[in-house]
């Protein structure tokens, strides 16, 4: 089995707040967008959709049980963007796997964790 790519959909009831925060607050670029469905580019093989519940079978989890997990480059500059866009992020901290992590929430409850590896110095 190859996977050539992969997307995450996140059925929401604040579905307008939600698209909002993905479009203005954190940037992503919209690949497909319909009434109720709306498709974020995350990378080349990534994407993150935000569905409206009105118009799904599914219901919101209201942010019980997920984390969106995503790597950066640069952890401080990342968090630094986000302040600046009123997204609240919380303060960095150095994670027991090796990383350094901090989180912030959609309107919709779901946790984002921004991450990057801690580098070792090297003897």
């Amino acid at each position: 089995m190859e996977i050539r790519s992969a997307n995450t959909i996140l059925y929401c009831t604040r579905w307008q707040d939600t698209i909002a925060f993905y479009r203005d607050g954190l940037g992503l670029e919209i690949t497909t967008a319909l009434d109720w469905f709306v498709e974020f580019r995350l990378n080349g093989h990534a994407r993150l959709s935000i569905a409206d519940t009105a118009h799904t079978s599914l219901k919101s989890s209201a942010g019980q049980g997920l984390t969106l997990a995503m790597e950066v480059e640069d952890i401080d500059a990342t968090r630094l963007v986000l302040e600046k866009q009123g997204l609240h992020p919380q303060a960095i901290r150095d994670h027991a796997w090796g990383a350094r992590v901090f989180y912030i929430y959609d309107p919709e409850g779901n946790r984002l964790e921004f991450w990057m590896p801690v580098k070792k110095n090297t003897v």
